[in-house]
């Protein structure tokens, strides 16, 4: 998939929530070097989330799904990449 279509579903077939188009203007915003981020860019290894913006990354989230994140509930795994924050936080 083309760095280029960072939100689109691997077949790109389903449309990008509303929601998580917000985020993914967050946290290009975040680290505006990188461009467009690929679905599977290391999101903790690159440093786009860090310690210091991951309470305001969580309440982002909790704003635009409607839900509320339970630190207790998630781990850095679920938000190591663009894809594992759709299918965890979007679906």
């Amino acid at each position: 998939m083309p760095a280029s279509d960072p939100v689109a579903a691997p077949d790109g077939a389903e449309p990008v929530p509303d929601g998580l188009e917000f985020v993914l203007r967050h946290l290009r915003s975040r680290k505006p070097e990188y461009g467009d981020l690929d679905p599977d860019f290391d999101l903790i290894e690159n440093r786009v989330l860090d310690s210091l913006g991951f309470v305001e990354f969580l309440y982002l989230l909790e704003e635009h799904t409607g839900q509320e994140i339970s630190i207790d509930a998630v781990s850095r795994e679920d938000f190591r990449t663009i894809r594992r924050i759709r299918e965890r936080f979007f679906r």
